[in-house]
């Protein structure tokens, strides 16, 4: 079995689903940690600062980590916005506390009417007049950009809308396509593996969905980690041209080397 020295995370359907534990995901992450190994949870849910992952994780599941252990849609659509131009610095969001907080982090500051960027993830209030101002911004001449293409999320009430359900109906309003960060996109992948400071054959991408996950893992050149304890299925993936470079039914079965 090779030897990882970064190991980059999904959280839903791979440390839990939903509320429900997945009591290997924390015996995976105490053997990574023992071994002295760097782990990111590397997530597209753009609404929860960094802190509110890591205490979901400590309190609800026992997995006990840093918010520099974690790296959102949120975090990932401001760098790559900060990268961008120094002199550009408005930006108009439709979002919740995670992205504009990872926003306001990077010194932007917000803007309804001629902002340099209009940024679109999921928002749990979202209304018609936001959805108006994001439009006019694009239409003035915003750069679109979307946190992440999930079109639903999973809860305990089936699969509700996520952030590019919002995003589309931005896209209508504009004919125009976001820019789209998060995964299977490379920019997350790419933020992240600046993060951790490590090369792309030291680090692999482990996750539940096929996708999003281990799609971001392919497109981005690094191996990926299959765990069959969410989203997708042996029967689906044998169907995908290409295949995980891993795959375990638990993540117990990885050894950790």
């Amino acid at each position: 079995m090779k030897s990882y020295q970064g190991y980059m995370i999904d959280l839903d359907g791979t440390m839990y689903r939903g509320k429900e534990k997945i009591p290997a995901a924390q015996r995976f992450i105490k053997r990574l940690q023992e071994k002295g190994k760097q782990i990111l949870f590397v997530t597209n849910n753009s609404t929860k600062t960094p802190e509110k992952v890591v205490a979901n994780l400590g309190d609800n599941f026992d997995i006990h980590v840093t918010p520099d252990q974690v790296y959102t849609s949120a975090l990932a659509t401001a760098d790559y916005l900060a990268d961008l131009d120094p002199k550009k610095r408005s930006v108009y969001a439709i979002g919740e506390l995670g992205l504009k907080q990872a926003l306001l982090d990077q010194g932007f500051q917000f803007e309804e009417t001629t902002p340099d960027y209009a940024v679109v993830g999921l928002d749990y209030d979202v209304t018609y007049h936001k959805f108006e101002l994001a439009t006019l911004a694009i239409k003035r001449g915003a750069k679109f950009i979307g946190t992440n293409a999930d079109t639903n999320l999973p809860n305990e009430r089936g699969l509700v809308p996520g952030a590019g359900s919002i995003i589309a109906l931005v896209e209508r309003a504009t004919q125009q396509k976001a820019t789209y960060i998060g995964k299977p996109e490379t920019i997350i992948m790419e933020k992240a593996l600046k993060r951790l400071g490590l090369a792309k054959d030291e680090v692999v991408m482990v996750g539940d969905n096929y996708m999003t996950d281990i799609s971001a893992g392919i497109n981005f050149g690094i191996d990926t980690m299959l765990v069959y304890t969410g989203v997708s299925t042996k029967e689906q993936v044998a169907q995908k041209p290409q295949q995980p470079t891993i795959e375990l039914d638990t993540l117990d079965d990885w050894v950790i080397e």
